[in-house]
């Protein structure tokens, strides 16, 4: 093979190593631009824009019942599981992702083990056990026991629960 040859050869693979590098780079800018949400554009053909997605509707919590009192529960408010009520006696309540957790939460934001309710000596006690996404009660993400005080936004990933008297 001639000098020359060999020279054109390697300017060939030259040229397709970028041409490969650009078409990558193409590609993930792409991909990185746009929207997880994306929707095509409307056609020119369409008068009218499509309507946008309504969100969908919450459940309301139940009203509490009027009857005897069976003693502090804990009601989840909003999220997958609205509207749970959980009895609280004199065990921990444990809350998480793990199969054996008394309140299951299938949540991205909720650790497998990310808190726990338990009784003390002035009330309830809500410890967070470590989680990524925090503990919050009230807007303040706590980083020790916290006593939970009734009627007071208890939030663990999307999930938000109260304690009911």
């Amino acid at each position: 093979m001639t000098e020359f040859a060999l020279t054109l050869l390697r300017l060939a693979f030259l040229g397709a190593l970028w041409l490969f590098i650009i078409i990558t780079v193409i590609a993930l800018r792409r991909d990185l631009m746009q929207p997880r949400e994306a929707r095509p554009a409307p056609t020119r053909g369409s008068a009218r824009p499509p309507k946008p997605a309504k969100p969908p509707k919450q459940p309301r919590p139940p009203k509490p019942a009027r009857h005897a009192k069976t003693g502090p529960s804990l009601l989840v408010t909003e999220g997958p599981l609205a509207a749970t009520v959980i009895p609280l006696g004199s065990a921990q309540v444990t809350i998480g992702r793990a199969p054996d957790s008394t309140l299951v939460i299938d949540d991205d934001y909720a650790s497998s083990r990310h808190a726990r309710i338990y009784p003390g000596d002035d009330g309830w006690i809500v410890e967070d056990l470590g989680s990524t996404n925090g503990t919050w009660v009230d807007r303040n993400r706590i980083t020790s026991p916290t006593i939970l005080p009734p009627n007071v936004p208890l939030r663990i990933g999307r999930t938000t629960l109260q304690l009911q008297r």
